[in-house]
């Protein structure tokens, strides 16, 4: 046997043990055609892990997560009403997906903004604006910003209540994330959009003056820059101006799911989380508990995922392309499930395995005949 690779298997949440059911089975069809094993461990992970460990990051997940060469991540989190049985510190966000990153460093976020032009009827923007189809990465910094910063709460001098919470960036944390996003822009169209709001946050102003450091090791690439507002507008009316962006935590966590939007759905959008020595790959979208036990939700982003594995952490390019084709032959076949439906008559509503099944039969065809 050829190499082995050990990954952790984290199904989350409400549909998340579903989709990540239908997605492993792609490292069996690789395994059987290949010289490859794949060694899946599961371990609990976000609110059902709560429940049932009293963590939503259990130290055994950890010790597996460690151990591990990637991690493979589903969506965490439950309904509202659910949420408020657990305590705020150990919700899965908070509990579980903030220490994951910050564990792994996991500082640079790839997320792929893709629709072929015969899938471009899953998004709500008219075909004059999508033309020949979506296709823009975004590189999001992951472990740092607002979301990592410390954080206040309390009553002050005047008995009012308040809150605070602190943006901090250091140098080196911009500085990777920028070079991430060069040599992605270096290895596609030579463009970066750079995005920020310096006219009002001195940490854009900062991120902007180490950018332009950055940049002088790569004069084949071309910056633009764009306010962040701005490029909120520009993906809706014009999104084929973009090929690699890059910004900070929040703005990427914002401007990617507006990437989803204009595709149709989050469900269109897998990702990548990578850190200097490890990574972790999940969908971009949430758990879905409306529709959790359905057999509807679209396995899609967790197959993109596995498929953004074999590449990013393994190496398996050409394994990793088979995936993306037979994903989108499917798709392209007139085939999707009840929750992406647009609403075509001539569109084919399969449930969740049965997409599965398709995508798995024409990638095993894929990969036999290479």
């Amino acid at each position: 046997m050829g190499n082995t690779y050990k990954i952790a298997i984290l199904a989350g949440d409400a549909i998340g043990p579903e989709i990540m059911a239908q997605a492993i089975r792609v490292f069996d069809i690789l395994a059987k055609h290949r010289d490859l094993a794949f060694e899946l461990i599961d371990a609990p992970f976000g609110a059902g892990a709560y429940f049932e460990y009293g963590k939503a990051f259990p130290e055994q997940t950890k010790a597996i997560c460690d151990d591990a060469d990637a991690i493979l991540k589903g969506p965490v989190g439950l309904s509202h009403e659910e949420s408020k049985k657990i305590p705020v510190e150990e919700q899965p966000e908070r509990g579980a997906i903030l220490p994951l990153r910050a564990r792994y460093n996991t500082f640079a976020n790839f997320r792929p903004i893709f629709l072929s032009k015969d899938m471009a009827h899953f998004s709500p923007l008219k075909p004059e604006i999508i033309k020949e189809g979506i296709d823009i990465l975004l590189i999001r910094e992951l472990v740092g910003g607002l979301y990592f910063g410390e954080k206040e709460q309390g009553v002050n001098e005047a008995g009012l209540r308040y809150v605070k919470e602190v943006l901090e960036y250091d140098e080196d944390q911009i500085r990777q994330v920028l070079e991430v996003g060069f040599e992605q822009a270096r290895q596609r169209k030579k463009v970066l959009h750079n995005i920020h709001k310096s006219n009002v946050l001195m940490s854009s102003v900062f991120w902007n003056e180490v950018l332009d450091e950055v940049s002088q090791d790569y004069p084949d690439v071309e910056v633009k820059h764009l306010l962040v507002d701005a490029a909120a507008t520009a993906l809706c009316l014009n999104p084929g101006q973009f090929d690699v962006m890059v910004m900070e935590n929040m703005f990427g966590d914002i401007l990617s799911d507006q990437g989803g939007g204009i595709l149709g759905s989050l469900g269109l959008m897998p990702s990548a989380c990578i850190g200097p020595d490890k990574a972790y790959y999940e969908p971009s979208h949430g758990s879905a508990p409306d529709i959790a036990g359905m057999n509807i939700a679209n396995p899609y982003s967790m197959i993109g995922s596995v498929a953004m594995m074999l590449d990013m952490s393994f190496g398996l390019k050409a394994e990793s392309e088979a995936v993306w084709l037979a994903m989108k032959s499917v798709f392209e076949t007139g085939y999707s499930t009840s929750d992406l439906s647009s609403g075509e008559s001539d569109t084919k509503i399969v449930s969740t395995i049965e997409f599965a099944d398709l995508v798995m039969d024409e990638l095993a065809k894929l990969i036999a005949a290479t």
